[in-house]
Formats: C-alpha cells, sequence, structure tokens
C-alpha cells in the first residue's frame, strides 16, 4: 500500500516543507473584518501585517472547515490509487477533527478498496507539525501501517505544547476562556502559561507576572520535562515577535540542546484565537506532562 500524509493548516508547517516532503495541507478558514480566507501557501503569508491588524482591532475569527473540504483534497489521491493517512489537529479545540473523519467515512464507504486512517495529534501548531513529520519518516521506513498508527498515537500523548499569550482578551473573545478570567488576567499583567491536556483541551499550569518571566517559565517548563533533547526536534511558534522565539530557542540550546529546532510564525488560523505576541513551545516530554498540574 502506499499511503499520502494529509494534514491541515494548524500543522504550522511551511509550504517549502509540507511541498518537499509531499504532504498535502488541507487549509482552514479564517475571517479577518468579515473576508473569509484560507492560506494556502504560507510564504505569501504576511505575519507582520496580520498581527499588526489584531493590535489594532481588527476582527478576526475562524470557521469550522466542512467535511466537503477534506473530501475535496482527499478524494483525488484515492483515485491515484493511494491510501491516506490524515495527522490533524486536536479534536479538543476545534471541530476540524471530527469534520475530517466524516468526510474519511464518506469517501471509505465510496472507495472500500482503499485504506483511510486518521490520527488525532491532541495538539496544534507546530505539535502538531512535528507528529507530521515523523509520519512522513515512518512511512518512508516502509514501515507497517497499524505500527505507524499506534507510535504516532503514542507519540501524540507525548507531545508537550505550552504557549503564554500576550493578552487573554483574544481567547476569551474566540471562546477559549472564560470572560472573568481574562478579564482578571489582562488588568494584573498576567501572563498564564497554558498546555494541552490529556484530551487536548486548553488549561492553565501556572501564572507569570510579566512577559519575561513568562518567557523564562516556558525554558523551565522544557528543563523540567524534556526527554531525550538530543534525538527530537522542537518546535517554537511565535505571532510576530521572532525575537523572544530565538531568545527562547537560545535557553533550550543552555538547558538541553534538542536535535533541531523549527521556528515559525504562527498560522493565521490558531494565531486568530491566541494572538499578537503569543509564545509557543512543543517537544516530546516525560509522562505525566498533559496532566500535571
Amino acid at each position: 500500500m502506499s499511503y499520502r500524509i494529509f494534514t491541515d493548516t494548524s500543522a504550522n508547517l511551511s509550504t517549502d516543507t509540507t511541498e518537499a516532503l509531499g504532504i498535502t495541507v488541507v487549509p482552514l478558514s479564517y475571517i479577518l473584518n468579515g473576508e473569509e480566507l484560507m492560506c494556502t501557501d504560507t510564504r505569501k503569508f504576511d505575519g507582520a501585517g496580520y498581527y499588526g491588524a489584531i493590535r489594532k482591532h481588527a476582527s478576526v475569527n475562524t470557521s469550522q472547515v466542512n467535511p466537503y473540504r477534506f473530501e475535496e483534497y482527499m478524494e483525488p489521491a484515492l483515485q491515484a490509487g493511494d491510501d491516506i493517512l490524515y495527522v490533524g489537529m486536536s479534536s479538543g479545540i476545534s471541530g476540524s477533527f471530527a469534520s475530517a473523519k466524516m468526510a474519511i467515512e464518506q469517501l471509505k464507504a465510496k472507495y472500500p478498496e482503499r485504506d483511510l486512517r486518521a490520527v488525532d495529534t491532541l495538539s496544534a501548531s507546530l505539535a502538531e507539525g512535528i507528529v507530521v513529520l515523523k509520519a512522513v519518516e515512518y512511512v518512508n521506513a516502509g514501515m507497517d501501517i497499524d505500527e505507524i498508527e499506534r507510535k504516532l498515537n503514542e507519540l501524540s500523548y507525548s507531545m508537550c505544547q505550552i504557549f503564554m499569550v500576550d493578552d487573554l482578551m483574544h481567547l476569551r473573545r474566540t471562546g477559549r476562556l472564560s470572560n472573568a478570567v481574562a478579564l482578571a488576567g489582562s488588568v494584573l499583567q498576567i501572563k498564564p502559561l497554558l498546555i494541552g491536556d490529556e484530551q487536548g483541551k486548553i488549561v492553565c499550569i501556572k501564572k507569570e507576572r510579566g512577559r519575561r518571566r513568562a518567557i523564562e517559565g516556558l525554558a523551565k517548563v522544557y528543563e523540567k520535562y524534556v526527554e531525550n533533547a538530543g534525538e527530537n526536534i522542537v518546535g517554537i511558534a511565535h505571532a510576530d515577535c521572532a525575537e523572544d522565539a530565538e531568545h527562547l530557542a537560545a535557553r533550550l540550546r543552555e538547558i538541553a540542546p534538542p536535535k533541531d529546532i523549527i521556528i515559525e510564525c504562527y498560522e493565521p488560523v490558531t494565531g486568530a484565537h491566541v494572538g499578537p505576541d503569543t509564545l509557543a513551545l512543543f517537544f516530546v516530554g516525560k509522562p505525566g506532562f498533559r496532566s500535571d498540574r
């Protein structure tokens, strides 16, 4: 069987990377000042302009992708005789994975001779992206698909995703945080450290006063939980705060140098929820990270 790897915008991988590795990205939608848009080529995405507009109070939101879009992107691969492995954004924070599953069930009925699999990464951004890269590695190595699926599910649960937002009101506006918590945190200049829990939902594990302390807090979490750093890729995503991303990367190299560090500007869909100046860290960690409070 020949498997094609599919993911979605949220994986935050550059178009150069996905094209080079043959990964198909199903675009997710975002709405900027009433206009529905899709980021189909990261080389054309103006992160500074996008987050600059949000800082100036541009209206931004997202909409759940319907199953038809996944069918539209996946069906040509099936018609070409390929099987499909979809590695997607956490079902705990978005309905997109459910839409993908619905599309896959429809396509299974239409193409019963083909094999279609879906892996819920319990993550977003580069945590999802790192799992996608591992999927490519496993498929190219000729591993059995059942073993690939098992290993990807294990990796997804082991992925640590921790991030700090600069303004909690963005999470409140898009329904990811209550109004009272967001308002209190914004007034006090509290920078919470947020993670994805066992279900891939966003929870707060710590609160820091001030941005610099919060960034160091990310580094401390890495120091506590990173496992086999030299064998693994680390991801850092930023919402138009590249200098902070580079500073964090330097701290990680001091603590426990990883195999590689991928730094990307937050893609616009996840970025619509977390807002400008968000900084996020993604790495393979020790068991218990998702449940440790």
